[in-house]
Formats: structure tokens, C-alpha cells, sequence
């Protein structure tokens, strides 16, 4: 097993006091191993099930999509020759073909000059290579005039296997099924599929001044949001939730948490307790507990963090303000999960703005700051940035549309610069 020592010396510039957003990304999916190697990972389920599971093996395609050579439209089908293209041509219309007609191995070819009515969907006749749609086309009785100026031989034509090839791979292992892969593996008649299970992740918020909702509040005591932020973001990634609720600042009482939660789950979860200034308890009892890291990252919100391994089970440790939560969810955790999935990570979707106005920045940090969207007369999308960034602002994240991410090196950012912004609709 890598231990974290070994990924951070192999990183140049490593700062435990000042980390790069960047190296905790690598560092974070570094400590992941992949489920879906063990037959206990995997479950079959039906196709319809299997939205947004990840595909467990590669799929190989049975047969030919499409089987044969087949209609793009409405029309008429008829060969066509490069020489033809100049003129239109008058064609005799012998023979009406739908969708799902088979042919079969007596169908005749059709001669020259000659032309079917054929339906989207329906197979090419043989001896036809064109299909003509029906609004470029004079029809008189039996006979049409084609407007072949209009057309290419083999237009409007779709060939066997142009989407799948018989024996080649129609989706690879790690695939998220979304609707089109779900689409694509029914278009081969799968009513089954094979997929990673689902992971269990298991969180916890810590600290003794955050209650559980439903009580009474309490002078001193905060409500504690960041479970249902967690909560609703680990299911939205595709993660089975093992809610182990709030735990008091008790060395005894974490440090059972910790082991039964790395006992049973993929992956562990707690917010709070990593600042600076908190008990040193929690801090040594993780250490002690596994291959544990506590770090000052450069970013903005959600410095404090820690990050590691109890049990071979990755852990991380984020910050007790909820919107850091999120941000670091995003940013860290989230790759992660992907990775323990058994899929790509991938990197979320960025918009282009321009900023609405100055934007400070602090060099040597990076800063993701909560922002309303819109579009001006130009058509071009404008980034406001709302004007309480506190970490424990959740207001903000309910109002905002996007996090303008302020890279590493960059400083404050002038009106009509244009910025990246991470559109927050899907995530949160």
C-alpha cells in the first residue's frame, strides 16, 4: 500500500502549511483503489435500473448496428451514379418498403431507372445505393422525377454496423450509464447489464456545540447543516450514505467512529476538527488510528483539511463551515468517489464569463467565489460575484449559480475579464 509520504515526496514544492489545490486532487485520488476487481463488487441489474451506474466490464457488440443497410428518411430509394448528379432523373416507382420489412434472400435487385418508396427505418432494396426524401421529389402516378442536383450517391443512407461493428466494443469498463450509453446497449437488445456496486460512504460531523435537527436550540449550539449537505451530495454522486450522525468532541467516542466507520464503509467522511487550534486529541488519535495527514490548503474557502488512510479505507477530513464543505467536496472528494466507482474522474464543466465588476484575489491561493450568472445584450455571460463570501454563508450557495474559480497564480481579476465558473445547478 502507497502511503501518503510516498505520493507527497514525489511531488515537487509539497508545503503541508500551504498545499496546491492541484496536488490534493492527485494526492486525494492517489489513496482510492477502484472497486469493481472483485466479483463481490459487481451486481447485475435491469437495464432500466442502471441509470448513472457504472459499467463493470466492457460490453462487445453481438451484431451489426444497424443489422443492415437501411433508410435515414422518408423517401425513395434508387441508385445513383456520380454522373447522374447534373440532371434530375425520371424513375418508375415499383415497390413500397416499411420498417421492420425483412428481406429476404430472393428480393429482387432493382434495375436502373427504377426507384422504391422506402420508409425511415426500412431496409436499403438491393441495387439501390440513394435515397431521395420525398419533398425533393414530383411524383405522377407510378412515376417521379428526382432532383439529383441535390443529392451524392449513397445520401440519406445508413450502413450496417456504421454505428457498431459486430465484435467490437460498444462501451468500455468504467462507463457511467447515462440515458445515451442506456439507449446504445438497448439498441443491442441487452435486458441486463453488469455494473459496480454502489459504495458505501460513511459520514460524520464532530464537534459538541453541533446538535442534530429537531431539538430544541440551545444557547451556544449550532444546528448541524452539514450533514444534509453531505448527505444530499455523496446520493447525488451515487453513493449509499452510512449516516453515522453527530459526534462530540470526545477522544473515546471518535475514535470509535473512525474505526467502526473505516471498518465498514469505502470511504470515510467527518467535518470539523482539523483547524488549527482545535483539540490536539483528534489530530492524534487520527494519526495513531492510520496513515493520516493534516494540511493548510491554499484555497479559499476550506483551508483546513486532512487526508489519509484507517484500515486502507481513505478518510478525509474537511473543514466545519458548511460552505467550505462543499467547495471541498467538490474539488477533492468528488474525483475521488468517481475514481472509487471505478470511472474516470472527470473535470466539472466550466463556463466562460466575463466579471461584472473587479474581483479581489489574493495571489498564491485558489479562490472559488459564489456568483449569479446571466447573460447580457451580447450574448455573452456575466459573473456577479455576491457580495458575502463567508464559509459559513449558505444563503449564498442557494443563490448563487456558479463558483468563479480563481486560479493559483492569478490576481484581482478586472471588470470585463473573462473567468471560469463551475455551474453549480447539477452539483449541489
Amino acid at each position: 500500500m502507497t502511503t501518503v509520504a510516498q505520493i507527497t515526496d514525489a511531488l515537487q514544492g509539497y508545503d503541508p502549511q500551504s498545499v496546491k489545490v492541484d496536488d490534493v486532487v492527485h494526492i486525494a485520488q492517489s489513496l482510492v483503489k477502484p472497486l469493481g476487481n472483485l466479483p463481490q463488487d459487481i451486481e447485475v441489474l435491469k437495464l432500466h435500473a442502471a441509470a448513472y451506474r457504472v459499467l463493470a466490464q466492457d460490453v462487445v457488440s453481438p451484431t451489426n448496428v444497424p443489422a443492415v443497410d437501411n433508410s435515414a428518411m422518408d423517401g425513395y430509394a434508387f441508385c445513383l451514379n456520380a454522373g447522374q448528379v447534373s440532371q434530375d432523373l425520371a424513375l418508375t416507382v415499383s415497390g413500397f418498403r416499411l420498417a421492420g420489412q425483412p428481406i429476404t434472400g430472393d428480393d429482387p435487385t432493382l434495375q436502373a431507372g427504377h426507384c422504391v418508396h422506402i420508409m425511415t427505418g426500412a431496409p436499403m432494396p438491393k441495387g439501390s445505393n440513394t435515397v431521395v426524401p420525398s419533398e425533393l421529389v414530383q411524383r405522377d402516378g407510378d412515376r417521379v422525377v428526382v432532383q439529383a442536383a441535390h443529392l451524392q450517391p449513397g445520401d440519406n443512407r445508413r450502413l450496417a454496423g456504421e454505428d457498431l461493428a459486430q465484435g467490437s466494443v460498444a462501451l468500455k469498463k468504467g462507463q457511467v450509464l447515462h440515458a445515451a450509453a442506456l439507449g446504445l446497449l438497448a439498441s443491442l437488445g441487452m435486458a441486463t447489464v453488469g455494473v459496480v456496486r454502489k459504495p458505501v460512504v460513511a459520514y460524520f460531523s464532530t464537534g459538541s456545540e453541533v446538535q442534530d435537527v429537531g431539538l430544541p436550540p440551545k444557547a451556544g449550539v449550532i444546528y448541524d447543516s452539514n450533514r444534509a449537505v453531505m448527505c444530499a451530495m455523496l446520493a447525488s454522486w451515487g453513493a449509499t450514505v452510512l449516516d453515522m450522525g453527530v459526534i462530540p468532541d470526545d477522544p473515546v467516542q471518535l475514535e470509535q467512529a473512525f474505526e467502526q466507520a473505516a471498518t465498514t464503509a469505502d470511504m470515510v467522511i467527518s467535518s470539523g476538527g482539523v483547524s488549527v487550534g482545535e483539540a490536539d486529541h483528534t489530530k492524534a488519535m487520527m494519526k495513531r488510528l492510520g496513515d493520516v495527514v493534516f494540511w493548510r490548503i491554499a484555497m479559499r474557502p476550506g483551508r483546513p483539511m486532512a487526508v489519509g488512510l484507517i484500515k486502507d479505507t481513505p478518510v478525509f477530513g474537511l473543514p466545519g463551515n458548511p460552505v467550505a464543505v462543499m467547495v471541498t467536496f467538490l474539488a477533492f472528494v468528488r474525483p475521488a468517489l468517481q475514481r472509487l466507482m471505478g470511472t474516470t474522474p472527470s473535470a466539472l464543466p466550466v463556463l466562460r464569463a466575463k466579471a461584472s465588476a473587479d474581483i479581489r484575489k489574493r495571489g498564491g491561493r485558489t479562490e472559488y467565489q459564489r456568483a449569479s450568472i446571466e447573460r447580457n445584450d451580447q450574448g455573452d455571460y456575466v459573473a456577479t460575484v455576491l457580495p458575502n463570501q463567508g464559509s459559513g454563508v449558505l444563503s449564498g450557495m442557494v443563490q448563487a449559480q456558479g463558483l468563479v474559480v480563481l486560479s493559483h497564480d492569478s490576481g484581482t481579476v478586472s471588470a470585463g475579464d473573462w473567468v471560469d465558473v463551475w455551474m453549480l445547478d447539477r452539483f449541489i
